[in-house]
């Protein structure tokens, strides 16, 4: 069953106008697919890693996240991997406590970590700003991914990071048509 939730890429922008402003992709009336494929094949991964973020259910994105995170990653992995842990557990459950924890695991750890955006990006996913009866806004869990991504591949060989970032691309591909 596919998970994708808009017909064009055009719907995506309208419904995260924040997207439009970070991925800088300009939106057309394509199918989100053959959008992506088109970014992936014109050099543009950086743009295709946004739109599928984007693109994705939150759950469905946190998963992607972690997936391509340790697909980029590999060996590199740091040693403490709370943050991945902590966005997985609320993957696999995605219960209230589990989102509390994945949300105070980011909160404690480096910014300039992937790991520590795929905690906020499960965090974020529901819930309310600390204190507040303001509730998270939808597109934070699609922004945490997003930057986890980013800050993932710089840090892969140049050799490598093309053919890494298109079997996420595929996975993320594969995951809105089918599902899981």
């Amino acid at each position: 069953m596919s998970r994708i939730r808009f017909a064009t890429v055009q719907a995506l922008f309208e419904s995260f106008p924040e997207a439009l402003e970070k991925v800088g992709a300009k939106p057309t009336d394509e199918p989100p697919v053959a959008f992506l494929n088109k970014l992936a094949a014109s050099g543009r991964p950086d743009e295709a890693i946004g739109v599928c973020a984007y693109l994705l259910p939150r759950r469905e994105a946190v998963w992607w996240g972690c997936a391509s995170v340790r697909k980029l990653l590999g060996g590199s992995l740091p040693s403490d991997i709370t943050g991945l842990a902590a966005a997985e557990a609320w993957v696999q459950e995605p219960s209230e406590e589990n989102r509390q924890r994945a949300l105070d695991v980011g909160d404690k750890a480096p910014s300039h970590e992937p790991l520590t955006w795929l905690a906020w990006a499960a965090g974020w996913s529901s819930g309310n700003f600390s204190e507040t009866p303001f509730p998270y806004p939808p597109f934070m869990t699609s922004r945490a991914v997003r930057i986890a991504l980013l800050i993932a591949m710089r840090r892969v060989n140049s050799d490598e990071r093309a053919k890494l970032l298109q079997v996420c691309l595929a996975d993320g591909i594969r995951l809105a048509e089918a599902g899981p």
